[in-house]
């Protein structure tokens, strides 16, 4: 009976963890269901939005539908042929890949798509997050010396919190923040063993972290590592361990180097460079989402009237809150104070106080052009933490009868939930409607507050089993609440729903070759299919071409607005336009008729010629096309952008034989045949046999980017920016083959970072083998 016990208790909280993150995951394992919002796809999102229509569950998260899973689809299809994906041909007429970093191009994560079938390696990289997130946490916080009930407890606030529940089905903030706790357990772990595998996971988290698709929540985790490590240093006084263990974080930043080397770069020349402006800071008057997350409303049952759900969640669960506030109190570990420090300080910054408006007025890089509120996730384990060791603190007063204090600290609970309510049912500061929503959804929250203040105080109770009755109560609390909250939020829909196949999707796919196609598609389609476009939806599009694409409406060069490229389908320039982009295809919805967010491709019927039609969609072909790559035999030099413009748009510009660039070519052009053959074409590369009777320019409509190179013969030729923002080199009289070739410096950078820090390793191990 006692070996019994002792297993019992061994295995509880795995049992715990892992039970729950079974039935979260019920719908995919057993359903059949992704957890992806694939009703929302189709019901919302051309093509497929004319053909589909039904009830949805969460529309809240588009982007995983116009970013995410296609970035995805592209990396991995990309490297399956051999290549790094670093570039995407397919949106704003080629745009950096690995560099956005959302693309999380060297996750090891993408390890799954090469095992499984897409669709069943996209789920499991989502529903991995909270296994991991509640597996690492648990770990960390039995090594801190908490018993497994009370890291349990913080186990299952964290792994279902209200960012990781939000951002889930992203697969990318979710990773970047949960190696948070097993980076911390190496860090305390190392302080003891010394062992060389200990820090070697460590680095490994930080990494993984730094590679998971989201900077900024990565920095905040290598901030607070490096926090963590100053702490422990100094609270053990272990210096030399100190000195070692702050190589830790430098080293898995080293790894994670090409990565950031590339996202630099790409920063440097997007429209999110010059956004600085304060955004997400979170008013005080949201903070009674800590205790009931749906106050204002939420945007699944789509009554939310006030706030940003998603980047203002920190909810932990009412267990842990409670916990979290009762540990604040009464708990005298040393250890808590750091995460008492971090878990207000990062409120702070996610809040409005001088330490957020301070973000956005030093314009510091990376972090004052994010949104401030994502730092909560921080906040939010910290209070985890904190909730073990408040109910670490409680099983110590159940054990001594210490009952005065904690009678106490429930009275200001209950007191806080009253005036809760007393406003809501009293001072009635919201309209009726508004009213309602609160109302309604504060009754749960208090009820469960109800029930963990009846546990705490059952616990006293001097009953043989009354405090392991406590306890298995609260954790099954904790584990209800968590899943309701989760659940409620994450779609679990039919895999037959993403990204099927339509009809005119499969003839652009067929007929498009390397050029573009314009109409009310996005990046979904683009990316996903294979089809390049000249919009797109993306912070770090590259600015210049945000520009040309904004001077197309009335040839004014003007600033770029931030994330989204809309080609302006009245444009004074529209169809010259469509010539240097090489857009070959119109695609027209049967159903949106001569409406103004349609191209007016009627008021040209010499031009547009009808290739394909269906029951929904038509396609167009503009006869006056220009290849994506072609010969040209002059030029103009321009060195101002509205010069550059002025010229290029000119009525008697020859765009077929001309291009504008801002420097003089090596020879002076000259009319004569010439030919070009590609010989192989990747997103990465352009391979191309031209023959020429005279010295002729090769125009290409590729953005230009200082990562693309060009060779001719295989010797290194210039690669000028034509035409505003595209590519062209000279190539000399005669038979030369030229490959475009995309391999920016950052990456060879990035690369010798990285050899760095396989030093820094080396010494490490060094260090280790002397001893």
């Amino acid at each position: 009976m006692k070996w019994i016990n002792e297993r019992i208790r061994r295995f509880f909280p795995y049992i715990v963890i892992i039970g729950l993150w079974l039935i979260f995951c019920f719908p995919y394992f057993v359903k059949g269901l992704a957890p992806f919002p694939s009703k929302y796809l189709v019901t919302f999102f051309p093509p497929w939005s004319a053909s589909y229509g039904m009830a949805l569950k969460n529309n809240a998260m588009p982007d995983i539908i116009s970013q995410i899973y296609p970035w995805k689809t592209l990396t991995i299809d990309t490297w399956k042929k051999g290549e790094i994906p670093l570039w995407n041909p397919y949106s704003f007429s080629g745009t950096v890949h690995a560099g956005n970093y959302q693309s999380a191009v060297f996750s090891p994560l993408n390890a799954l798509f090469f095992f499984l079938p897409f669709i069943d390696a996209w789920s499991l990289l989502i529903l991995l997050q909270p296994l991991l997130a509640g597996l690492f946490t648990f770990f960390f916080l039995r090594q801190l010396r908490l018993g497994n009930t009370s890291s349990t407890l913080g186990a299952i606030g964290f792994m279902f919190c209200g960012f990781l529940v939000t951002w889930m089905a992203y697969g990318t903030l979710g990773f970047a923040v949960l190696f948070l706790p097993l980076i911390l357990y190496s860090i305390s772990r190392y302080q003891e063993t010394r062992s060389l595998i200990i820090y070697g996971i460590g680095i490994c988290g930080i990494t993984f972290s730094f590679l998971s698709g989201h900077f900024q929540i990565s920095l905040y985790v290598w901030l607070t590592s490096l926090g963590y490590i100053l702490f422990e240093t100094i609270r053990t006084k272990k210096w030399k361990v100190g000195l070692v263990l702050l190589f830790m974080p430098i080293i898995g930043l080293c790894f994670a180097s090409p990565q950031i080397f590339l996202t630099f770069d790409a920063f440097q020349a997007s429209v999110r460079s010059a956004g600085v402006y304060i955004k997400e800071v979170i008013p005080w008057n949201y903070g009674v989402t800590l205790f009931a997350p749906d106050f204002y409303g939420n945007p699944v049952t789509r009554n939310d009237w006030f706030g940003h759900y998603a980047e203002w969640a920190g909810y932990i669960g009412i267990v842990p809150l409670i916990l979290c506030l009762y540990g604040i109190v009464f708990s005298k570990e040393k250890q808590k104070v750091f995460f008492m420090l971090v878990g207000f300080i990062t409120l702070l910054f996610a809040y409005t106080s001088p330490l957020s408006v301070a973000l956005f007025t030093f314009k510091i890089p990376v972090l004052s052009t994010s949104a401030a509120s994502r730092i909560i996730v921080i906040s939010s384990f910290s209070f985890c933490v904190l909730a073990s060791f408040g109910f670490e603190k409680m099983l110590d007063n159940w054990k001594r009868k210490k009952i005065r204090n904690t009678f106490y600290f429930i009275s200001v609970i209950a007191f806080c939930i009253l005036f809760l309510w007393t406003i809501v049912y009293v001072l009635k500061p919201f309209t009726v409607e508004q009213m309602l929503i609160a109302k309604r959804n504060i009754i749960l929250p208090s009820v469960i507050s109800i029930g963990v203040c009846s546990m705490i105080v059952f616990g006293f109770i001097n009953k043989t089993y009354s405090t392991v009755i406590a306890s298995v109560l609260l954790i099954a609390l904790g584990c209800f609440d968590s899943y309701r909250y989760a659940s409620k939020w994450m779609p679990f829909e039919p895999k037959e729903f993403v990204y099927p196949e339509m009809k005119v999707l499969s003839y652009l796919k067929k007929e498009i070759g390397d050029y573009r196609v314009f109409g009310n598609i996005g990046n979904e389609a683009g990316s996903t299919f294979q089809i390049p476009l000249i919009e797109g939806y993306d912070a770090m599009y590259q600015g210049r071409y945000g520009e040309f694409i904004n001077a197309i409406s009335n040839g004014i060069v003007s600033r770029p607005g931030p994330s989204v490229v809309q080609f302006d389908k009245g444009g004074r320039y529209a169809l010259p336009a469509f010539q240097l982009l090489g857009v070959k295809y119109i695609l027209h919805r049967l159903s949106d008729g001569k409406n103004v967010w349609v191209f007016p491709h009627w008021l040209y019927p010499d031009l547009f010629i009808s290739r394909y039609r269906d029951e929904h969609y038509e396609v167009f072909e503009y006869k006056d096309v220009l290849p994506p790559v072609f010969l040209v035999s002059s030029y103009a030099i321009k060195t101002d952008k509205q010069d550059s413009i002025d010229t290029l748009f000119k009525n008697d510009f020859d765009r077929k034989n001309s291009i504008v660039v801002e420097e003089a070519l090596p020879e002076e052009l000259q009319v004569g045949e010439g030919s070009i053959q590609i010989l192989s074409s990747t997103p990465n590369k352009l391979h191309l046999r031209v023959i020429n009777s005279s010295p002729h320019a090769v125009y290409r409509s590729q953005v230009f980017d200082p990562g693309w190179n060009v060779l001719v013969d295989n010797k290194k030729a210039k690669l000028y920016r034509a035409n505003y923002d595209f590519q062209a080199v000279f190539v000399p009289k005669g038979t030369h083959d030229v490959l475009f070739y995309y391999w920016p410096q950052s990456l060879t950078i990035g690369l010798y970072v990285c050899g760095l820090g396989c030093g820094f390793f080396v010494g490490i191990i060094w260090i280790h083998k002397k001893k």
